[in-house]
Formats: C-alpha cells, sequence, structure tokens
C-alpha cells in the first residue's frame, strides 16, 4: 500500500480521538527508537505513550509474551494463576507498609476508576478532589476528575468532583514579598474552596505525584506531606497516580518517595507494562478488608490475567536488576542540565522543571514576560521531527508549548545528547526563521 492510499484509508475509516496524527506510517520500533515506511529512524523521547520503560521489544519483555501466549494468557477472571500471586508479592516488597494488597488490571483509567470505587465505598461518601490540570483518563469517574481537557460537550460529569489549584511554580499567583511560590497558602486557599464546596462527603484526593498532561508540573518538596495531613483532618483517602512516574522514571522508585508519604491507594499502570496494557491498584490490607465486607465489585474481563502478570514481573525484575532507577536518576541530572544551558541561551525558554527521566520544557515569547508562544512550540515540535527526534508538545490555555521529555530508562547516554542536539538546534533554526 502507497503512503498515500495509508493515509486517505485513515482519512476515511479511523476516528479521530484528539490532536493530528503524526505525519510518519511508523513500520517498527526498535529500543529507543521508531522507524517510518521509508526505513527512517526516529529517536522517541516520549517513550511510546510514556510507557516503554524498558524500549521498545524489549527482548526480555518479547520472550514473556511470547511463552505467556503459547502456555496462559487469559483465563476466566475468577481463576488464579501463578504469575499474578507472583506480581502482588514482588509488587508489594518494592512498597512501604502498609501497602501490600494488588488489583491487577490493563489501563490506567481503569484503574483509577477502581481506586476511586474503593475510596468511597471505603469512606462511604462520594466526592473526590483533583487538580485543575489533571488527567487520570477517559473512562467516567477518571475522565470526571479529569480537568486539562474533554470536559465540554459530554453532559453532566459525576457528581462530586471538586478542585485544587495546581502548584505551578512558573505561573502561580500565590507569592511571597520575595516573589517564590507561596504553595502552602495555594494549597490551604484550595482546601478552603473544597470546603466552600462540599457538601460535606468528601472521598478522595487523586494526584499525580508530578502532573505530566498538565505540562510536567512537580509540586514542591513538602506538598505532598501538607496535602496527605489536609487529606486526613478531612478522612479523606489519598490516591497517587503514579502512572508516568512510577517504577523509576523520576530517579526513585516511586515519585511519592520524595515526600515521605504513603498513599492510601496507589494506581501504577504505563510504565509498568512497559508498553504493554497493564495497570494496577495498590492498597492496605484494612482498605481492602473494608471494600470486601462492603461488596467491592470490579469484575472484569482482564482482571487478574497471567500474560499482564507475567509482563509486569518481567519490567519490575528488569528494572531491579539492571539498576534502571539510580540509572534514570544520574541521566536525569544530565538531562536537567542540558535542559538549563538551553533556558540560559535561548529567552524562548521560559521554565525547566521535573525530577529524573521526566522532564518538561516550557517556551514563551521571552522570559520577562512569561506569554505563551503557542505557534513557536508547534514549529519546534515539526522542525524535531524533521531532524529525526520525536517530541511531545502539551499546549493547555494559559501556557505555552511544554515539551514533555520521557525517553525510556534504557537510553544510552549518546542517544539523550542525540536527541537534545536535535531539539537545540530545532529550537534556533525556527527562531532563526522568525518562528517566535
Amino acid at each position: 500500500m502507497s503512503t498515500d492510499q495509508f493515509w486517505q484509508d485513515a482519512s476515511r475509516h479511523l476516528v479521530r480521538y484528539g490532536a493530528a496524527f503524526t505525519p510518519r506510517v511508523i513500520e517498527r520500533a526498535q529500543g529507543s527508537w521508531v522507524y517510518d515506511a521509508a526505513g527512517t529512524p526516529i529517536l522517541d523521547f516520549t517513550s511510546g505513550q510514556m510507557s516503554a520503560i524498558l524500549g521498545h521489544s524489549h527482548p526480555e519483555v518479547v520472550a514473556t509474551v511470547h511463552e505467556s501466549m503459547t502456555t496462559l494468557d487469559h483465563l476466566y477472571s475468577g481463576m488464579l494463576s501463578r504469575p499474578v500471586v507472583d506480581l502482588g508479592r514482588e509488587l508489594a516488597a518494592t512498597l512501604p507498609e502498609p501497602l501490600e494488597k494488588v488489583l491487577l488490571l490493563t489501563t490506567g483509567a481503569e484503574s483509577n476508576e477502581a481506586a476511586l470505587k474503593m475510596a468511597k465505598l471505603y469512606t462511604g461518601r462520594y466526592e473526590v478532589v483533583s487538580f485543575d490540570r489533571s488527567w487520570h483518563g477517559m473512562t467516567s469517574g477518571a475522565a470526571s476528575a479529569t480537568f486539562s481537557a474533554g470536559r465540554r460537550g459530554y453532559g453532566p460529569p459525576v457528581p462530586g468532583n471538586l478542585v485544587l489549584p495546581t502548584p505551578n511554580a512558573y505561573r502561580s499567583p500565590f507569592r511571597h514579598a520575595d516573589g517564590s511560590h507561596d504553595w502552602e497558602t495555594e494549597l490551604h486557599y484550595g482546601f478552603a474552596m473544597v470546603d466552600q464546596q462540599s457538601s460535606g462527603s468528601l472521598a478522595a484526593c487523586l494526584v499525580e505525584p508530578i502532573l505530566s498532561s498538565g505540562g510536567i508540573i512537580e509540586p514542591p518538596p513538602g506538598y505532598l506531606r501538607l496535602l496527605a495531613q489536609l487529606c486526613a483532618e478531612r478522612g479523606m483517602l489519598l490516591i497517587a497516580d503514579e502512572a508516568q512516574t512510577g517504577l523509576g522514571r523520576t530517579g526513585t522508585m516511586y515519585a511519592f518517595e520524595r515526600d515521605g508519604v504513603v498513599p492510601d491507594l496507589l494506581t501504577l499502570s504505563k510504565t509498568l507494562g512497559g508498553g504493554l496494557p497493564v495497570a494496577v491498584v495498590v492498597t492496605s490490607e484494612e482498605v481492602e478488608a473494608v471494600c470486601h465486607d462492603r461488596g467491592f465489585l470490579f469484575f472484569t474481563t482482564h482482571v487478574s490475567d497471567p500474560l499482564a502478570a507475567s509482563v509486569a514481573l518481567t519490567v519490575l525484575r528488569v528494572i531491579q536488576r539492571d539498576g534502571l532507577v539510580e540509572r534514570a536518576r544520574r541521566l536525569g541530572e544530565h538531562l536537567g542540565g542540558r535542559l538549563e544551558a538551553m533556558r540560559e541561551r535561548y529567552d524562548v525558554v521560559g521554565d525547566v522543571r521535573g525530577r529524573g527521566l521526566l522532564r518538561g520544557l516550557e517556551l514563551v515569547t521571552d522570559q520577562e514576560s512569561r506569554t505563551p508562544a503557542d505557534k513557536l512550540g508547534a514549529a519546534v515540535t515539526a522542525a524535531c521531527l524533521e531532524g529525526g527526534l520525536h517530541v511531545n508538545i502539551v499546549q493547555l490555555p494559559g501556557m505555552g508549548g511544554v515539551f514533555r521529555i520521557a525517553p525510556p530508562l534504557t537510553i544510552s547516554e549518546d542517544e539523550l545528547d542525540q536527541g537534545l542536539d536535535v531539539l537545540e538546534a530545532s529550537i534556533g533554526s525556527v527562531l532563526a526563521a522568525g518562528g517566535a
């Protein structure tokens, strides 16, 4: 099939579900690279959909899938297999107490849906608080707690969803006298607004330790600890959505570790499957027991599937065996240093943020005004693709273009530098052509 015919068929037969498709036909992927129909290598700085944490087609994941497909792939949802129990035990061993009970599912939205149902059943309440730039999934409960996009035109969301202001240090109006971010006042103000709106039925707070689709917004040190305290004062459960931050991406096994807090429920998905559909909810024995006694039901087609468990076990074991958490921390320092150098060199690079191998670079018209530069971001994205680099840019109201940079944890330092060279050259070439 010709490339022209491919795009004609795509236009005729595929439902468009978001932004425009990348204008390349992708034929295969290996390691940190994807290859288009012409065989052109494209360095993947997003790990697929922020998921392929071991790179594409990792040989041990491939072997696991092959073995599972030929021996034990899918079962009746009421049956158990050894990989599911092994995953529960080995995953719990990486987590602080009391997180030890695991529910194996398929997607991030599904895991958040299950976590929300558990929180509501456990507390006997229904209200859910999340950030005003949150993204937690597209199913009904998760979408109702998603405020960055997709809320208009579908009728009423699930009742009881309230927001906290996203702690964006670069753009927050909450400031100390010296101009620094006054995140404590911001958080207390946010909860005062939540209390004012609440019907008295606060059940849970669902947050990403680093907001990814919201523009790589990293809450300041101590934020999650105070958030957990304010939730506990209200009898709310804290749910950490670590779809993109979990399993070493930020330089610690889990991003919540930085603040020394333990969520009541933890959801993992993207990184746990290494690019394949795997997700879990992890909680305490107490929460699980209460929910079970009250009739918790989340019986799905692929709950406790052995294939998903086997893949997750492989990903978890490779990360631990190969020291990829520490590798992400070390490479992340190099990545952050290169991005900071770009900020010093280019006035249009307004902010650099994130941890480990999850970083954001925000483009503006100039650093003094911090005015969003939407067209510049789109132009740089296109230039990067021409240069052999795939990057994703978040463009939300009130923000310019924020590049999400999340390469595989297995990327080599040379590949990392190669991609950063393309990004920097693309910024320079677009500016030289008057793209700002």
